[in-house]
């Protein structure tokens, strides 16, 4: 999901840049200083050397290049004025922020930027104070980030993360006056309110609340406990009032901080722990005595645990640069969701009152109209201990404030995007068993989520147009009714949001029928069919309708409105429920062919895949209307290259997929639009596999050639007993890229799909391929199935 940002101001150069220096202090100009303690270094023979945290930074990836580990609380990350966060194209660093989302489109987190600074300080803005940077002098890997600032006589700041806490390294210049600054008052977010306190000599606690995601949200709070490994000389806090040097606390509704001071004329190196969190003070600072360790010891800690991570999947096979691609893809995967609850299980819930987490760790962050499509798979299979808790934690939500969620920030629902996206979320968790001895309490909330609405009082929208849409079987696209809570609304978006809820009444089918409750799964079944009230056969388009039952809109699907974030070219595909259904809704499997054709530029395509990819398929990382051709930067389209497998055109999937891989690089451009909490990446990882989710939320896996000759996946033993899962494809490339058989276990395997328990019971699936489409997979019974 993305959305429109501001672009970051202009940056300040020349005569302008040099005359702020020289306010901000006397050794600004300073010669450089010594270099700062030595980087650990990742090993050379490790996987974290092949990942680039840079990749996404620029051209509206909305990445973030700092320190974290595996769906860690923090993301210790440097802030340059982008709308969230971190833009390549920038040069100054406005400070190093706590939280930041890999990929959303919004403006959200950056709570507490820190910065280093020498001299006296004179402003309080960090815009104004911001410093300098080359990337010639900047460094990042998984769980580590080093940058020397050009400013202030030359600093170095290192930063590194454990899962509750920042760990931040700056070698200073010899000099009296090197401060710490601590901007409670400017997130990337909207500051409510925040304060700050200086405890101790060595230590400073802020508290800040925050709010907006995309629109205004209900606000959260943000507590943090830092603690340096040594006194500072002098302090002072700031606000509305302006500087006040000696004062312990500050408050604000708008604008205020906080500096501390230290001599470094003989000893220029200053460590300290910052640890976070939503609950209050003393879990901020339990949190703290749990995870605080040394710089090096710390980085060290995160490094290991992604060389653990990263080592799940072991390929062979491709360049380097494939290779620093897919694994740089396979790390965003794993930066979210996050890591909500404290050290001592407590969290606050999304009914703003604290509860403890027993027997799981509680998680938050949920782009759910994102990730369900792709990164809950890849979870599913490589992180199941980590998903079932997440699964959990998404239970825990209904629980504790009576629906469940649409897309969470922190204990806060934002409503943003449409849909019901949580259905095919929790119902992907239960295909993969990890909703064990909780199938039940699920199916119950996700019944009365399909079946409802929230009440009004509720701050979540839920399934808005539910009324209507089991009443008509689609929800009527009405463009100026009046939002009634925060977020977006499904009449806003009728036409994608009848989609959505059909999808999602397709999967809740599935899980009905495997629980027993057989009359509900009729009755989900016939609902998933609801995609065909706007078929328009005048058109032979998806169209919305008015709440008088009459299509809406132009008649052109290039510019039909009512579809959120695309067209109805690009929705045409997402009915993963009934491909059969749609095939025959659209005229058969020759119809549809030629259809697809034309929406990936097919003839072009092979002609010159990556051009095609870059000069007909993308116009731009916002742009998502008046399109009749495949946009691989946004979540609509994913799914689209695998409905040629419901053709019996499987290596046209092939084609396809490989050319979109091609927009995944490795470079700060290397993202197809925003990452959106991993589901890219995830894109990416799965299909360079060669195994991807066709039917999320339910059990079904498309085939594809994969571009490894061989991908050996570790699985965790507890969901899946063979652990492990080998998929090859010797001599695999562009040449040789088309299947000409499969096998599964050493048996012929002639349809284009796996289902989990395949993977499950399974150990080796097998690609032969070359350089020619075989008949393989093009068999009536060969292409993936409806359900119901």
């Amino acid at each position: 999901m993305r959305r429109r940002t501001v672009h970051p101001l202009p940056r300040r150069t020349g005569a302008a840049a040099l005359a702020l220096l020289a306010v901000l202090g006397s050794t600004a100009l300073a010669p450089p200083a010594p270099a700062a303690p030595t980087a650990p270094a990742a090993p050379a023979d490790g996987l974290t050397h092949l990942v680039n945290p840079f990749i996404g930074t620029q051209n509206e990836g909305n990445t973030f290049p700092g320190a974290a580990v595996p769906f860690g609380m923090v993301q210790f990350s440097p802030d340059t004025g982008h709308n969230t966060g971190y833009d390549y194209k920038d040069d100054r660093i406005r400070g190093f922020s706590t939280v930041h989302l890999s990929g959303v489109g919004c403006r959200i987190g950056g709570d507490l930027p820190v910065l280093p600074t020498t001299g006296e300080v004179e402003s309080t803005d960090n815009a104004r104070y911001a410093a300098a940077f080359s990337h010639r002098d900047e460094t990042a890997r998984p769980g580590y980030y080093r940058v020397r600032l050009g400013s202030y006589g030359g600093i170095t700041a290192e930063l590194s993360a454990t899962a509750r806490t920042g760990r931040q390294r700056y070698t200073f210049p010899a000099t009296e006056r090197a401060n710490v600054l601590f901007n409670t008052g400017q997130s990337l977010h909207k500051t409510v309110s925040s304060s700050v306190q200086i405890v101790d000599d060595r230590t400073v606690r802020t508290t800040i609340t925050g709010r907006g995601f995309c629109q205004d949200t209900r606000p959260y709070t943000l507590h943090t406990l830092t603690r340096f490994d040594r006194p500072f000389s002098s302090f002072g806090t700031w606000n509305d009032d302006g500087l006040n040097r000696g004062s312990r606390s500050s408050t604000s509704l708008t604008h205020n901080g906080a500096w501390v001071r230290f001599d470094t004329t003989r000893d220029r190196v200053v460590e300290a722990s910052t640890a976070i969190s939503y609950v209050d003070a003393a879990g901020a600072a339990a949190n703290l005595r749990e995870e605080e360790a040394g710089f090096d010891r710390t980085a060290e800690a995160a490094r290991e645990a992604w060389e653990r991570r990263l080592g799940d999947v072991a390929v062979r096979g491709g360049g380097r640069t494939l290779r620093r691609t897919f694994y740089s893809s396979l790390y965003r995967s794993f930066l979210a969701p996050n890591v909500g609850s404290d050290v001592d299980g407590r969290y606050t819930g999304w009914d703003q009152r604290i509860h403890r987490a027993k027997g799981f760790t509680y998680y938050q962050n949920w782009s759910l109209w994102d990730t369900y499509r792709t990164q809950a798979q890849l979870l599913a299979l490589l992180a199941p201990r980590e998903s079932r808790d997440m699964a959990l934690s998404v239970l825990r939500i209904d629980a504790d404030a009576g629906w469940l969620p649409k897309w969470g920030y922190g204990p806060v629902e934002t409503n943003i995007m449409t849909g019901d996206p949580v259905t095919p979320y929790l119902t992907n968790a239960f295909q993969h068993g990890l909703l064990t001895g909780h199938e039940e309490e699920a199916y119950r909330v996700l019944k009365r989520n399909a079946d409802g609405v929230p009440p009004s009082v509720s701050p979540f929208v839920g399934r808005e147009g539910n009324a209507e849409y089991l009443r008509d079987g689609y929800v009527p696209y009405l463009p100026d009714r009046t939002r009634r809570k925060p977020g977006d609304s499904d009449f806003h978006e009728g036409a994608s949001a009848t989609l959505e809820y059909a999808l999602a009444d397709g999967v809740l089918a599935r899980m009905a029928r495997d629980l027993g409750h057989r009359a509900d799964a009729e009755r989900y079944t016939a609902r998933s069919r609801n995609y065909r009230m706007l078929f328009d056969r005048k058109t032979g388009f998806f169209r919305p309708r008015g709440a008088d039952g009459a299509f809406a809109g132009p008649a052109d699907p290039a510019r039909s409105p009512g579809f959120h974030e695309g067209t109805a070219w690009q929705y045409q595909w997402l009915v993963p429920q009934d491909l059969p259904g749609l095939v025959r809704l659209l005229g058969g499997r020759e119809a549809t062919e030629k259809r697809l054709d034309s929406f990936f530029a097919y003839d072009k395509l092979l002609d010159d895949p990556e051009r095609t990819a870059r000069r007909v398929w993308v116009n731009g990382p916002y742009d998502y209307y008046n399109a009749d051709k495949y946009n691989p930067q946004n979540e609509p389209d994913l799914i689209a290259p695998y409905t040629y497998l419901s053709t019996g055109r499987p290596w046209k999937t092939t084609d396809v997929v490989h050319a979109a891989l091609t927009l995944f690089t490795d470079s700060p451009t290397g993202m197809t639009g925003n990452d959106d909490l991993g589901t890219m990446s995830a894109w990416m990882v799965l299909s360079a596999i060669g195994v991807y989710p066709v039917q999320p939320g339910a059990d079904v896996w498309g085939l594809s050639t994969p571009v490894f000759d061989r991908v050996d996946l570790r699985l965790d033993r507890r969901w899946y007993p063979k652990g492990h899962f080998t998929v090859s494809a010797p001599g695999t490339s562009d040449r040789d890229r088309y299947v000409r058989s499969v096998r599964l276990d050493g048996a012929a395997h002639e349809r284009t799909y796996l289902t989990t328990d395949a993977i499950r019971r399974s150990e080796r699936l097998q690609f032969t391929v070359g350089p020619k489409p075989s008949e393989w997979g093009t068999g009536s019974r060969s292409v993936p199935p409806a359900i119901g």
